[in-house]
């Protein structure tokens, strides 16, 4: 019964190895993420005022409202982890590390939700 264990421990752990992403592979769920949340931006502003009365109608502007916020906040997330491990690796002794990624995490969250909040609508 344990060597059976043993194998199956063995078959988990490679299983569950971790994996390490291609080079494109952030560039790539950036562009995706971005496209996702303008077309949502789009899907809201195509819809009128007047047509929301009826609560049939109300679906695709929340699925919208809905799938556009979340891959706007991953986007958010995304380039601000992008640009601590870039301010990270720069840093000196831990202690600068921590300070310096602290700071920077918390204004670049600010600036990339400012920037998401007042970028233009294709």
């Amino acid at each position: 019964m344990s060597a059976r264990g043993g194998d199956m421990e063995a078959l988990l752990r490679e299983a569950l190895a971790p994996v390490e992403p291609g080079e494109g592979f952030p560039l790539r769920l950036e562009s995706a993420l971005s496209d996702i949340t303008a077309a949502a931006a789009e899907e809201l502003e195509s819809w009128e005022l007047s047509a929301m009365r009826d609560p049939r109608n109300w679906a695709r502007p929340a699925a919208a409202l809905l799938i556009g916020g979340s891959a706007a906040g991953a986007l958010v997330l995304l380039r601000a982890h992008r640009r601590h491990q870039e301010v990270a690796e720069l840093a000196h002794t831990p202690a600068q590390r921590a300070l310096q990624s602290g700071k920077q995490a918390l204004g670049e969250l600010r600036a990339e939700a400012g920037r998401l909040l007042r970028a233009p609508r294709r």
